[in-house]
């Protein structure tokens, strides 16, 4: 992550295997500790959308939680911090964003299989 805020994302945002890196910042739900995530994400037009994939482990992540409790947060993707607010998607936005999530890291279809769960698709929208 420092790298990543460093070098505005030259070094980090892309990662060989992966698709392209945000550093999400979130507060911790009952915690209230400020943290920082590098994670994966898709562009919908102005809205970038995050996967809680968890790598296919039966929990959601801590962040996805972290939204929940405080939508309101920022990401970092390059050299660009946005102000954002975080909502999960609903069903219909989720079939066609899957879809899009899935090109950008095949590996989440390994994931689903094994999560036991519906991986949620997290929407932050421009504020």
């Amino acid at each position: 992550m420092f790298l990543y805020r460093r070098t505005s994302g030259r070094l980090g945002h892309t990662v060989p295997g992966l698709g392209p890196i945000l550093l999400l910042d979130h507060v911790g739900a009952k915690s209230g500790v400020k943290r920082t995530a590098p994670l994966i994400y898709v562009e919908d037009g102005e809205d970038v959308v995050l996967v809680g994939s968890k790598g296919g482990f039966p929990k959601n992540p801590a962040w996805f939680y972290n939204l929940k409790a405080n939508p309101e947060t920022t990401v970092q993707i390059k050299g660009e911090r946005r102000p954002v607010r975080a909502r999960i998607a609903g069903a219909e936005e989720r079939g066609r964003l899957w879809g899009k999530a899935v090109e950008v890291y095949p590996g989440y279809r390994t994931y689903q299989a094994r999560a036991g769960r519906e991986i949620p698709l997290v929407i932050l929208e421009p504020r």
